[in-house]
């Protein structure tokens, strides 16, 4: 499944293997994914889309703010004991 604008995703590479991300945009082979803490909206990163695990869960973004944003993001972060 490729990644489309709204879907969560979780970093496969990189310092930020792990993380849980939104993706706000897509290009060739590259998407800008934000979480609203290390990546607020505003500067999204971009990451190569090979390195990206879709999650099949897509978030609605309209109105989306970076706290609404962490919120969603916290339901799909596992905590360790």
């Amino acid at each position: 499944m490729e990644p489309e604008k709204g879907l969560i995703v979780c970093a496969t590479a990189g310092k930020d293997k792990g993380k849980f991300f939104v993706v706000l945009e897509c290009f060739e082979r590259y998407v800008l994914i934000a979480d609203g803490k290390s990546r607020k909206i505003q500067k999204p990163k971009r990451k190569n889309a090979k390195h990206l695990r879709v999650t099949g869960k897509k978030a609605a973004l309209t109105q989306i703010t970076d706290k609404k944003l962490r919120d969603l993001l916290s339901k799909f972060t596992v905590k360790n004991p």
